[in-house]
């Protein structure tokens, strides 16, 4: 079932810190700093199980204390509520 998009600027408008992606025609971008390792990994477990319930995944990738996160809908083609949603929880969860 695809969803409507919503686009990249919209989203970035209800959300703090975010960013259009950068090689990406409609996703929006985000780099989260923790004070080490375990935080960083903890923050990404938290991530983990909301995605599950949501059945919507981040593509991220984590090196040490930074998590760099891209968010978007694959089946729209591009941001979505579920991407907001999502971004909300992981602002939260930082």
């Amino acid at each position: 079932m695809s969803r409507p998009r919503i686009g990249a600027a919209a989203a970035i408008a209800q959300l703090d810190g975010w960013r259009i992606a950068e090689d990406h025609a409609d996703a929006i971008a985000k780099t989260f700093r923790f004070a080490d390792f375990n935080e960083a990994f903890g923050f990404m477990t938290r991530v983990a199980l909301m995605a599950d319930k949501l059945d919507h995944h981040p593509e991220w990738f984590n090196v040490y204390n930074r998590v760099e996160v891209l968010l978007t809908t694959h089946d729209a083609d591009g941001v979505t509520e579920l991407d907001v949603t999502l971004a909300k929880f992981m602002d939260s969860a930082a």
